[in-house]
């Protein structure tokens, strides 16, 4: 299923986005901030978006209308704090190259609405990393509450054990955001 933004396209993953896929995750930033290592080579991103990307419902590459350029992914998988079936945990990485656009805080709404909308959840949840000011002020334009701060909760690829920032959204206060209904 595809979802349309003012400026971008949610698409599910293909084949064919091996090389777009490693040309936004070989960036150390980009990585950092997602909590994964930076790509490597082609043959890692292929590995990856096999592993994580194809053939998921509800994960989506952003896609540029522009340009068609994929410049990042988002999506809704598990929540692994929440264990009944409608509540999911939002995740999303953008390219270096596209940060400060706005492009994040468009991609996070339209999910938001399709969360609510189409697949009836409760509750959407994400974390981000404390150091990463700029996703924080996406899930914070994008209406989430703080919920707390979950110390020492994830050990990266390189050795650093990190806290994250935990955010949630419920049904009830995403309908009341004066975006949520513009389309």
């Amino acid at each position: 299923m595809e979802l349309t933004t003012k400026r971008l396209t949610l698409r599910p993953f293909r084949e064919d986005d091996v090389e777009a896929l490693y040309a936004c995750c070989k960036d150390e930033e980009v990585g950092r901030n997602a909590g994964w290592k930076p790509h490597e080579s082609l043959l890692e991103s292929s590995d990856i978006l096999h592993l994580v990307f194809l053939e998921q419902p509800t994960v989506w590459a952003i896609e540029r209308q522009a340009d068609r350029r994929l410049i990042g992914s988002v999506g809704l998988v598990t929540d692994s704090a929440r264990h009944y079936g409608s509540a999911r945990s939002l995740g999303y990485s953008l390219g270096i190259d596209y940060w400060g656009q706005g492009y994040m805080t468009e991609a996070v709404r339209e999910t938001i609405r399709f969360a609510f909308r189409q697949m009836g959840l409760d509750l959407v949840s994400a974390t981000c990393y404390p150091d990463n000011p700029a996703s924080s002020r996406v899930l914070e334009k994008c209406g989430f509450y703080l919920e707390g701060v979950r110390h020492r909760a994830e050990l990266l690829y390189n050795g650093q054990v990190k806290d994250h920032l935990c955010y949630y959204l419920p049904h009830e206060h995403a309908m009341k955001q004066e975006w949520f209904a513009e389309k």
